[in-house]
């Protein structure tokens, strides 16, 4: 009998994010997801630290050159090792999305935190402001900020205002979500408790409302970023992303625009466009099983 009563206590002792990572291990597709994110990231931090080869070394006498014992996935037209600026670029696509996403967690946790906390008028300005933002068509605004800025600013800089126009314009949906959480989180004792104990309304928000939506601001990052890695690619295919010789892999995938390239040299542009399906297709298995861990509608 005690050992099935301390059986009880343990099940009973189980919190909510033990709960979620039992269930999301459960979920194989998005361990599988995960596993694979984890090597791609691993993998873009790493093969160019042991490269033999620098990002800014170029050798026209090997340019163009098929995949080989030296260049395992051959050169570009300047001679440039193609695997190397592949990882390179996986950095650059990966840190976009990654930048990206956190702009858009910060403003649309703290904006729909302070709306759901207070309420009345300044629920219905922080709001209005986001159903403005989320009307606004976003691949033709990204494309015509992108394309203003194309000639002022450097490659370099643009990475950045690259992540932050993405993650400006992607904020709203979240906004909604963590205030209708919100909304119901503030009725209830705990948030009595915090008034009684004379709390600032600022702590109210961040130590103790918005950490009770951190599953549904978790979801929404990670699917948030798989969807930032996309825009990039798509910017940077069109020429109005991160430009050469800043390597992307939307950029590197921009090559097959060239007729002979897309006939003659798969090399260039076959293995950008397969990192980018599977880093975003890893990214959406693991935040759909991450969403399914985090449902309390699941059958625990």
């Amino acid at each position: 009998m005690a050992n099935k009563k301390d059986k009880q206590t343990k099940k009973k002792a189980i919190g909510p994010w033990m709960i979620a990572w039992h269930r999301f291990r459960k979920n194989r597709v998005a361990v599988v997801g995960a596993s694979l994110f984890i090597i791609i990231v691993l993998s873009v931090i790493f093969v160019p630290v042991i490269s033999p080869y620098e990002i800014s070394e170029f050798n026209l006498a090997d340019k163009e050159k098929a995949p080989s014992a030296q260049h395992w996935l051959g050169t570009d037209e300047q001679g440039r090792d193609v695997l190397l600026r592949l990882f390179m670029g996986g950095r650059i696509s990966i840190l976009v999305g990654l930048m990206a996403a956190s702009v858009s967690v910060v403003l649309g946790s703290m904006v729909g935190g302070i709306a759901g906390y207070y309420g009345g008028r300044v629920d219905d300005i922080l709001m209005r402001i986001a159903e403005i933002i989320y009307s606004i068509p976003f691949t033709p605004t990204v494309i015509s900020i992108s394309a203003a800025l194309m000639w002022r600013v450097s490659s370099e800089s643009k990475m950045y205002f690259v992540m932050l126009l993405i993650g400006i314009l992607s904020w709203p949906g979240l906004a909604r979500l963590v205030r209708g959480q919100i909304l119901s989180l503030r009725e209830q004792e705990f948030m009595q408790a915090t008034e009684i104990l004379g709390i600032s309304d600022r702590s109210k928000i961040v130590r103790h409302l918005l950490p009770n939506t951190l599953a549904f601001i978790i979801v929404s990052a990670t699917l948030g970023m798989a969807g930032a890695i996309l825009t990039e690619a798509g910017l940077s295919f069109l020429g109005l992303g991160v430009t050469p010789p800043t390597p992307t892999w939307g950029n590197m995938v921009e090559r097959a625009r060239n007729t002979n390239v897309f006939r003659n040299m798969q090399w260039l542009w076959i293995p950008p466009g397969v990192m980018i399906m599977l880093t975003v297709v890893s990214i959406n298995l693991l935040g759909e099983g991450l969403r399914d861990a985090f449902d309390p509608k699941e059958i625990r």
